[in-house]
């Protein structure tokens, strides 16, 4: 196994870039354009961070290239993997952002769809490691069931809840809720980007939905007063400071396997807003994109930008990202069977 990750190893670990490197590599992106894929639609919260990056990445490439987002929706971001990986330029000129749980779903070997090799990427980081944030059910108040207890019971009327596509956190997070925690859900596929998720719960055409806190914080913080709804954390060990009296899955978890097989899903929440280059791009270059990326997250403008938006920064480097692939990759096998045949058995559910 050791050998697959040869190349990255040797990129992860390369010195810092040589001054000939250096300026060689600004003599590449002078005068160039950084396409930035993002791997849904605008408004979102991969999209938010996408464009935050894109206004302050560019300062710190040698070279200062201009940063354009370009989005690029589809397959619950799979669309934006799979051509990040198979079709965009290898030479530095791309980068592109897409779901936290793409890596997980290219190791189970469970989508026929999945066209990549999570550890071939170029990684340049997460802009976020989820320790100050949650994955969060939100759902409206005038829902036919007004407690966690309530949502569990199959008699009566399931929680609705809106997604994108299937193979997306939002679709795939609920399923797991469904058969770790006991909720009683249906879901709605198929809405174009997360905006239009939001839309459709203000609109009363499905129950709620699971987002991330910080996004919900950035795009609707009106709906986090402590009375508006009730709401189960996903993707933390512990209850978030800002809701002590909201449950984690894993508390709920109907015994300690559902336990083990929350965790196991909880991991790419570690590459919670994952940043990827293309396989091959060449070495100074790659060298190049992670240490801007890191730079960057230290940047006191980026910083201000980033708390006005109400975004989390908690950034993780590539090697960091590598080794999370690496953890989940190494989980028990019968928990990735398990989560390989739940996915499996709900394609094409709803």
């Amino acid at each position: 196994m050791f050998a697959r990750w040869s190349a990255a190893a040797v990129l992860l670990t390369a010195l810092a870039v040589s001054p000939a490197h250096a300026d060689a590599v600004a003599n590449f992106y002078k005068g160039r354009q950084v396409n930035l894929i993002v791997g849904y639609g605008p408004g979102g919260g991969y999209d938010i961070y996408a464009r935050l990056l894109a206004r302050h990445f560019s300062q710190f490439i040698p070279g200062h290239p201009a940063v354009i987002v370009q989005n690029m929706p589809g397959a619950g971001s799979m669309r934006a993997v799979n051509y990040l990986y198979n079709v965009a330029p290898k030479d530095g000129t791309t980068i592109g952002t897409f779901a936290r749980n793409m890596p997980l779903i290219g190791l189970l070997g469970s989508n026929a769809n999945a066209q990549f090799d999570a550890r071939r990427f170029t990684w340049l980081g997460s802009a976020s490691s989820f320790v100050h944030d949650a994955y969060i059910l939100i759902v409206r108040k005038d829902a036919p069931v007004k407690s966690i207890d309530e949502a569990r019971r199959s008699d009566l009327p399931p929680l609705v809840l809106g997604a994108t596509a299937e193979g997306a956190t939002g679709s795939d997070v609920p399923i797991i809720l469904r058969d770790t925690i006991g909720l009683h859900v249906k879901q709605v596929m198929g809405y174009p980007d997360s905006a239009s998720i939001f839309l459709a719960m203000e609109r009363g055409e499905i129950h709620g939905r699971v987002v991330d806190l910080s996004t919900v914080k950035s795009v609707k913080p009106e709906w986090l007063k402590p009375d508006s709804d009730f709401r189960v954390q996903f993707a933390r060990a512990t209850r978030h400071p800002d809701f002590p009296d909201v449950p984690t899955a894993r508390e709920l978890a109907k015994n300690e396997a559902a336990r083990a097989l929350i965790e196991l899903a909880e991991l790419p929440y570690a590459l919670s807003r994952p940043f990827a280059a293309p396989p091959g791009v060449p070495a100074a270059r790659a060298k190049a994109l992670q240490r801007a990326f890191m730079a960057m997250q230290d940047d006191p403008q980026y910083l201000e930008d980033a708390a006005k938006i109400s975004v989390d920064v908690s950034p993780i480097s590539a090697e960091e990202v590598v080794r999370a692939i690496d953890r989940i990759e190494v989980a028990p096998p019968e928990l990735l069977d398990y989560v390989r045949k739940l996915l499996g058995q709900t394609r094409g559910g709803g």
